[in-house]
C-alpha cells in the first residue's frame, strides 16, 4: 500500500497539519507501506517555495521519514504540483477529445447570482449548466473575448464509499448542477483535478486527511471513474479514504493558518522538543494515555510500534491545549 501527506505551502506547518500527517504516517508504517510527501503548491498566488522547504525542514525535525517526495526523489520526476502542470494539461486534452469537459464563460458576478438565487426545496445550487450546451461557433466567438474555465460534464449518479472514520457515505451528483471546474479561466488547475491525477500517478492507495475535505470526495471519486473509462486503464483505482476529526483550540476554533494557529517553529523556539509535540498530539487524539508517557513525550518511531487501533477515532473534533 501507499499513503501520503500532501500539504499546501502557504504558511508554516502548524499542529493541525502535523496531526493529519501523523495519522497518515502511522497508518502507512504499520501496514509496512510506502510513504509519499507531495507539495500541493498548485495555487501559485499563495504558495511559496521557501515555505515548502521550511515545511520539509519541520517534518524532518519532528522525525518523519518519507520514501518518495522532495529531497528523496522517486519514480515521479517531481513531487511539487507547480512543476506537474504539463501532466495535468495532457489529461485535460484526453478528456476534451472524449467531450467529457466543456468551456465555461460565466463570470464571477453571474456565478454569484446563481448561488444566491432561491430554489425549490432549498437545494444548494452550484451551477446551472449554462455553458454546457453552447455550440462550437459561440465557443469560438466567446473564446476570442475571454479565456474560459473548464468544467467536468457530470452524469447524474449516486456514489457510495465507506470512510475510515466517518462511516458509509452516500453522495448524489446531479448533471449540470454539479459540473465542477477542473481548470480556472486564469489557467490555474483546480485542487480536485490535481489531487486525483497525482494520487493516480503516484499509486496512492490510502488517503487520510481532515474531515473538512470530506465533501469533495464524491467529486473526486467521480473523476477517478471518468478517467478509468476515458484512459481505458485498469490501473486507476479509487483509494480508501479516512477523514479524521480536526484539532480545535480551547475556544473551539479549528487549527488552521487562517486562525494563526501555533506553528511548529514557534513551539521549537519556545524550547519544545519534537517528542513533546508528538506526545501532546497523541494524548489529545486518544492514541495513547498520558500516564504511559514519560514527561508526555514519545517519538514518532516509538509511536508506530504501539497498537493504536486508529479506526477507533470517532469524535467530530479533538481539543488540544498547548
Amino acid at each position: 500500500m501507499k499513503g501520503r501527506f500532501a500539504p499546501s505551502p502557504t504558511g508554516y506547518i502548524h499542529l493541525g497539519n502535523v496531526w493529519i500527517a501523523l495519522l497518515s504516517y502511522i497508518s502507512t508504517r504499520q501496514q509496512k507501506g510506502i510513504y509519499v510527501v507531495r507539495m500541493e503548491d498548485i495555487d501559485l498566488q499563495r504558495s511559496k517555495r521557501e515555505l515548502g522547504e521550511a515545511l520539509l525542514d519541520d517534518l524532518e525535525w519532528l522525525g518523519f521519514e518519507w520514501d518518495e517526495g522532495p529531497r528523496i526523489g522517486g519514480p515521479e520526476s517531481t513531487y511539487w504540483q507547480s512543476e506537474r502542470q504539463e501532466y495535468y494539461a495532457n489529461i485535460l486534452e484526453s478528456l476534451a477529445l472524449e467531450k467529457l469537459i466543456y468551456p465555461c464563460f460565466c463570470n464571477r458576478a453571474r456565478l454569484q447570482s446563481i448561488a444566491s438565487a432561491p430554489h425549490v426545496g432549498e437545494v444548494v445550487h452550484r451551477y446551472d449548466g449554462h455553458c454546457r450546451h453552447i455550440d462550437e461557433e459561440k465557443v469560438k466567438t466567446f473564446s476570442a473575448e475571454k479565456d474560459p474555465s473548464l468544467r467536468l460534464s457530470i452524469d447524474s449518479c449516486d456514489i457510495e464509499f465507506t470512510d475510515r472514520w466517518q462511516g458509509v457515505q452516500h453522495i448524489h451528483l446531479e448533471g449540470e448542477l454539479d459540473d465542477y471546474v477542473l481548470r480556472r479561466g486564469d489557467g490555474m488547475y483546480a485542487y480536485n483535478l490535481a489531487v486525483v491525477l497525482d494520487d493516480i500517478a503516484m499509486g496512492i492507495t490510502e488517503v487520510i486527511r481532515g474531515d473538512d475535505l470530506l465533501d469533495t470526495t464524491g467529486q473526486q471519486i467521480y473523476l477517478y471513474k471518468t478517467l478509468q473509462q476515458c484512459l481505458h486503464s485498469k490501473h486507476i483505482k479509487v483509494p480508501s479514504y479516512g477523514h479524521a476529526p480536526l484539532l480545535i483550540d480551547s475556544e473551539g476554533h479549528r487549527l488552521s493558518k487562517r486562525q494563526k494557529s501555533i506553528t511548529i517553529r514557534e513551539l521549537r523556539d519556545n524550547q519544545w522538543s519534537a517528542n513533546r509535540i508528538v506526545g501532546e498530539l497523541a494524548i489529545a487524539g486518544g492514541l495513547v494515555k498520558a500516564d504511559t508517557l514519560n514527561n508526555r513525550e514519545i517519538s514518532i518511531s516509538e509511536l508506530i510500534k504501539i497498537d493504536l487501533n486508529l479506526p477507533s477515532l470517532s469524535q467530530k473534533t479533538i481539543e488540544i491545549k498547548i
